[in-house]
C-alpha cells in the first residue's frame, strides 16, 4: 500500500527517468492539465439548466480526494499523512451541506464553486508536476519537480523523494537496468 509519508532522501540517491519515464510523465502531465483546462473552460456554466452539477466536475473528484495528500504532501515537503484529502473530504461534505441549507438542494453553486476550485488546484499542480519532471528528468516523485527546477536554477541541492504510488517506480527501475538507452 502507498503511504503518505513523506521520506526524503539526500540529493543524488536517486536515478533520473529514461526516455520512455520522461515520456510517460509528459503524457501525465498532458492529461492533468487538459482537465485543467477544460475545467477552466466551464467556469461560468458549473450548473446545468437542469439545476445539476456539471458531469466534468464530479469526474475529478474520486482521483483527486486520492491523489491531494501525495501533492500537498510531498509537493510542499509536509509531513501531513492523509490530512490533506480528510480536510478536503470535509470541506466539499460542508459545502454540499451549506447549499443544501441555502438552496434545498446538494447540488448547488456552492458545491459546484468548492469542488471547481479545489479540483483546478490539485490537477494544475499534479500536470505542471509531470510536465515539468517530463521535461527536468526529476528524479524519484514528480512532485519535487519543482524544486528539482529550483537546484537547477540556483545549483543549491535538493532532497529527493521516491514515487510512492503508480508504475512510475517499475518503469523508472526497468529503464535503469537497459544498459543502452539513448535519447
Amino acid at each position: 500500500m502507498a503511504s503518505t509519508d513523506l521520506k526524503l532522501v539526500q540529493p543524488g540517491c536517486l536515478s533520473k527517468p529514461g526516455p520512455i519515464g520522461r515520456f510517460v510523465r509528459l503524457g501525465f502531465g498532458a492529461l492533468c492539465i487538459y482537465y485543467a483546462i477544460s475545467l477552466w473552460g466551464i467556469r461560468s456554466e458549473l450548473i446545468t439548466n437542469a439545476g445539476t452539477i456539471r458531469p466534468m466536475i464530479w469526474n475529478g473528484i474520486f482521483p483527486g480526494i486520492i491523489l491531494v495528500s501525495y501533492v500537498v504532501n510531498i509537493g510542499f515537503s509536509r509531513a501531513w499523512k492523509k490530512w490533506p484529502a480528510i480536510i478536503s473530504l470535509m470541506l466539499i461534505l460542508m459545502a454540499g451541506a451549506v447549499g443544501l441549507l441555502l438552496t434545498g438542494a446538494v447540488e448547488s453553486p456552492i458545491l459546484a464553486g468548492t469542488v471547481f476550485v479545489w479540483e483546478l488546484y490539485v490537477f494544475s499542480h499534479l500536470g505542471l508536476s509531470f510536465a515539468l519532471s517530463g521535461v527536468l528528468a526529476t528524479p524519484g516523485c514528480e512532485m519535487r519537480a519543482l524544486y528539482h527546477l529550483f537546484s537547477l536554477i540556483t545549483g543549491k541541492p535538493t532532497k529527493e523523494h521516491h514515487c510512492p504510488i503508480g508504475p512510475l517506480n517499475a518503469l523508472d527501475r526497468w529503464e535503469n537496468t537497459r544498459k543502452s538507452v539513448s535519447f
